[in-house]
């Protein structure tokens, strides 16, 4: 976490941003610390609550937006070709395909609260070719609760701390 610190102290806002984005796409970046050890800064005053919470929605669905893009574009091919080596046949892919077309709204919004499905969710979307409408709503309403809750969460608890 000290480098997460250091990041956020030297770039600040656009900080947040990117790493709240490359955390959706999949690389080691702990979401939900992250976002609520913006809380806590908003909380000091260091950093103003309202737009703590819009960059890290942002940044949510910019990963969101760029995993989708992935799935979309590359998925099916690298499925097709590779699947085979993780046990995802044909017949279970279009499997998987016809479970998230059926459930998927409702994968995507909850997976937002589950770390590691929250990674993937995107990228089934796109692999499964979700209509990209239906995507942005759900992905919008899904980051707006996840960012709002967690940020908020670290203003208010870390509100009652004094981290010396």
């Amino acid at each position: 976490m000290p480098w997460i610190i250091e990041i956020i102290s030297q770039y600040g806002y656009l900080a947040i941003f990117a790493l709240m984005a490359l955390g959706i796409i999949g690389l080691p970046v702990p979401d939900e610390v992250l976002m609520l050890f913006v809380g806590y800064l908003s909380s000091v005053m260091v950093l103003d609550f309202s737009l703590s919470v819009l960059v890290c929605f942002m940044g949510s669905i910019t990963g969101m937006l760029i995993s989708y893009t992935i799935g979309l574009r590359l998925g099916q091919p690298v499925v097709e070709k590779f699947g085979k080596w993780v046990g995802l046949t044909p017949k279970r892919f279009a499997s998987m395909k016809r479970w998230f077309l059926r459930f998927g709204n409702w994968a995507i919004f909850i997976a937002y609260f589950i770390p590691g499905l929250r990674h993937v969710s995107s990228y089934i979307s796109g692999i499964s070719a979700m209509s990209f409408k239906k995507y942005i709503l759900i992905t919008t309403a899904g980051a707006l609760t996840w960012s709002l809750l967690f940020v908020s969460i670290g203003f208010f608890v870390g509100a009652k701390f004094s981290f010396l």
